[in-house]
Order: C-alpha cells, then structure tokens, then sequence
C-alpha cells in the first residue's frame, strides 16, 4: 500500500529572523525556507514550522536475529522486528543502506502503519524488541518515539541503530524510549568525518559518553573497517584506548568487513586479517568483549570470559552453540558476571530473516 507524503509536527526547531526556520535535531542545524528540506530530505519547512514526512511510513518490516544489529550482549537468540523509513542526516560516501538512507523518492516508503499496529504485530510475531535501523532513527525521531512508547506499553524492548549523531534535547527524547543501542562509531578523526560522512567526530563521542554515564541504555558500537581510509594501527589504536578509558571495558566494539558500495567503489573489501588486527589492538587496550563481523570468524564473533577465557556465547555467524553463562548471566567456569541483559536460556531464532506485511488499517 503506498500512501501520498503527509506531514507531522516535530519539537526540535526554532524560527530565525530572517523568516527561515531552523531544525535543532541533530548538528548539522538545517536553516531552511518554506517549502525546502533538510539535508535529510525527510524533515523540511511548511506554514513556517519544521514537520516530518515520513511519520507513519516505512521501507519495510523484517524479523531478524537480534545479533544482526549488532548486538551480541543484549537477549541473546532472539528475534528483533525491524524497520526504517528515508533519509538520512550524514552523507557517508560508503553506505551499506544507502538505497533507503539516500532516496529521495517518497514511493520507497511502500508501507504503511501506526505505531500500535507495529507494537501489535512485533508482539503477535513474538519478537522481544523493535529496531530502528536500516536508515537511522534521528530523522525519523519523532515515528521512532511513539512507536517505541508503544511498544513499551505492551512489554517490548526498543533498540536503536544509530550513528549517534544527535543534539543534546532530542538526544534524551530518542534515548529515554530506548533499552539498547548499537551505535557506529565510523572512524576516529574529524578528517574522516569531514571528508567521508559529512559530519564531525565530537557529537558522536558526546552521544556515547551520554549513553555510559546519564541512562542505563545497554550500547554497543560498530566501527566498519575501510582499507586506507581508517584501518591504520594509529586509529584503531586511539580509537579503542578512548573507548576503554571513557566508556570503560565492558562496552563490546565490534569490527565489520566494509564492501564497496554507493560513492565508495575504489576501496577493496576488508581482509579478514584487518579484522583481527582491531580486535586484537581492542583488546591490549583493555576492551573486554571486542568482535568481527561480515566475516565467518567462529572465534572472534565468540564471547569469551574475560577473567578466565571461558567459552561463554559461541556463534557462527548469527547461530548460537555452546553456552557458558548460568541463570544469573555469570560465567560457568568461574562465576564472572558478563555485562549485558541476559535471560536463563538465550533464544532460538537462529539466522532466520523474515519479511512481514502490517495491516495498515489498524490504528
């Protein structure tokens, strides 16, 4: 079912003097006139006010492993109903999502629904939580609030995916209707944020240090490795020596394989070697729980006891085998409590990606 672009009221913007109007959802503060659009074409001016038109639409819903987000310490096994809308507020020149993040098309939001239908229908399929992904939550922030306020009405969990690039006011209104996050940390210099995302690094470590020290979000990040753009053992070095001593060691980082895709096609796939590299550099820093991903690495998407190097949560890619945690999410091997939420038994949704309709009728 495709519906004609319709517009919601947002929070985060304020007039200007000039007659523009100002978005304040994220850094990159959007002076814009009636009738135009943020650089996430999503958000844009009419009758002198910052609304969104993406509110009730999305690209598609699909049932996948919760570890997919990535997320290796938060309801292990389980399935996750996913969904996003278009848009986005970086220009990143690598984007995996880039045919939803980019589109600049409203007929790519073919499906329709309310926020009740899709806690309604994330219940009746027996996912545990909802996602926010495939293009991040910020610009849609307001369509992922009130779904998440919904889902939370019927005991679901929410998780968003996120580049974390967010202002301080909306940052707490996203973040407040949150249990867990996955947020790409993309590089670790300005220049790499400069020139390849069209963004900046600082507001992303604001959002991260946010995250550790006012909520009790459960986060995780995701770095992609790109081959000479921000594999360098000087990068990855700084990058997890911030991370363990700002955010502390129990923040699990997981290192994906890049492929070229969108504007970043000169650029080859990520060996798997680079892979271990920042794990391994992850790990002399003192990051207790570092992983690879987009690879097949039994090993380094594993979780291991960092006290006594128990095999606590081997996966092969998003399958769960051997379980070494006991009830209370403790290590059988020595008693060493692995950070994260965990239950008794993990789940068994295994590697399944399932696309699903909502009845757009429901309200």
């Amino acid at each position: 079912m495709t519906a004609p672009a319709t517009t919601h009221p947002t929070r985060y913007w304020h007039p200007l003097d000039d007659g523009r109007v100002q978005c304040d959802v994220c850094p990159r503060n959007c002076q814009i006139k009636e009738g135009q659009r943020g650089l996430c074409f999503v958000r844009g001016c009419e009758d002198g006010a910052v609304v969104l038109y993406t509110y009730g639409r999305s690209s598609g819903f699909c049932v996948d492993p919760i570890e997919k987000k990535p997320l290796n310490h938060y309801l292990p096994g389980t399935p996750i109903l996913s969904f996003g809308t278009a848009g986005c507020n970086l220009a990143c020149r690598f984007c995996q999502n880039w045919d939803m993040s980019k589109s600049r098309e409203m007929d790519t939001l073919a499906a329709v629904a309310s926020p009740q239908a899709i806690a309604r229908s994330a219940k009746s399929l027996g996912c545990r939580s909802v996602a926010y992904t495939y293009n991040d939550p910020v610009p849609f922030l307001e369509y992922a609030r009130d779904t998440a306020l919904a889902c939370r009405e019927l005991g679901l969990k929410n998780v968003a995916v996120t580049a974390g690039y967010i202002n301080p006011g909306a940052r707490e209104d996203l973040f407040g209707a949150m249990d867990a996050a996955n947020v790409d940390l993309k590089g670790f210099t300005e220049d790499f944020y400069r020139k390849l995302c069209g963004g900046h690094l600082a507001p992303v470590l604001e959002t991260l240090e946010y995250l550790k020290h006012e909520t009790r979000v459960w986060f995780e990040l995701t770095t992609l490795i790109i081959p000479g753009y921000n594999d360098s053992d000087a990068e990855l070095d700084a990058m997890t020596a911030w991370v363990s001593g700002h955010l502390g060691p129990d923040v699990p980082m997981h290192f994906t394989a890049f492929h070229p895709d969108w504007k970043l096609l000169d650029a080859p796939p990520t060996p798997p070697a680079t892979l271990t590299r920042a794990r391994e550099l992850a790990l002399a820093n003192g990051i207790r729980y570092a992983y690879t991903g987009n690879v097949h690495d039994s090993a380094g998407g594993s979780t291991w006891c960092h006290a006594c190097g128990h095999l606590l949560i081997e996966r092969d890619w998003y399958r769960i085998g051997a379980w070494g945690l006991d009830a209370g999410g403790c290590c059988t091997g020595c008693g060493t409590p692995c950070p994260g939420v965990f239950e008794a038994e993990h789940g068994t949704w295994g590697a399944r990606r399932l696309p699903v309709r909502i009845d757009a009728t429901q309200t």
